[in-house]
């Protein structure tokens, strides 16, 4: 199946190491040892999440110049040796395949049909295994940024639960980049840009990603420009 990313995205945020190192350290705890990164784009949250102990990380990513990005950083030992790259789609992984945790991280809002995306990422989740999304929050913050990359939707905490099957337990659901938030609201309202410039993303890695760590926090996530879940499958045994 030939695929290919519209989104031209990806080099500007790889800049946003604050902003990664922040969601990255709520959500490395449910790892394990086996890891699938579903659209894992140029590798740019491969090179910030994945420590390089794990047993394995496969980067799952359709999109073929894409994937061979991301083989030849791994041949550069730019990623570490125990990444492996798959040039497909979920539905197309050999069914045998199961990991400790399913990551996506900004890709589920790019998958047309979310609802079957994540019934067949639970196929490939290992018992006690965690599905993990982070994903952009609110429909009405909708604006042509999300339309010029692909996005078909935003989610909230509900419309985001209501795609997970009953067998999956949730474990967290909350919204972070509090912040943020505002100044997506500032973007829709009066920039109304298709493409933020790499001085703003630098701007809101740096200044307002840090008062978002604060603020989440003071406010208990209720409130923010993403959404983060997840979910552990559970059998009925430890249920």
């Amino acid at each position: 199946m030939d695929f290919k990313y519209t989104g031209s995205e990806l080099e500007i945020f790889r800049h946003a190491s604050n902003w990664k190192d922040y969601y990255g350290k709520l959500i490395r705890p449910f790892f394990g040892q086996e890891v699938l990164e579903v659209g894992a784009g140029i590798g740019a949250t491969t090179e910030s999440l994945c420590s390089g102990r794990e047993k394995c990380w496969v980067c799952l990513e359709p999109d073929l110049q894409m994937a061979e990005e991301i083989q030849q950083k791994i041949s550069k030992g730019e990623l570490p040796q125990n990444c492996r790259v798959v040039a497909q789609t979920l539905s197309e992984l050999d069914e045998g395949e199961k990991f400790d945790s399913i990551l996506y991280i900004d890709v589920l809002e790019h998958i047309e049909d979310d609802t079957g995306e994540i019934i067949e990422a639970k196929k490939h989740l290992k018992e006690n295994g965690y599905l993990i999304v982070l994903a952009p929050a609110h429909q009405f913050l909708f604006t042509p940024f999300d339309k010029a990359i692909g996005h078909f939707r935003r989610y909230d905490k509900k419309t985001l639960a209501a795609l997970v099957p009953d067998e999956l337990e949730c474990v967290r659901l909350s919204y972070l980049d509090s912040i943020g938030a505002f100044a997506s609201l500032g973007n829709k309202l009066v920039l109304r840009q298709a493409m933020p410039t790499l001085q703003q993303i630098l701007l809101w890695d740096k200044k307002l990603v840090p008062l978002s760590i604060f603020f989440d926090r003071k406010i208990r996530f209720r409130a923010g420009k993403s959404v983060l879940g997840i979910w552990q499958k559970k059998t009925k045994s430890n249920k």
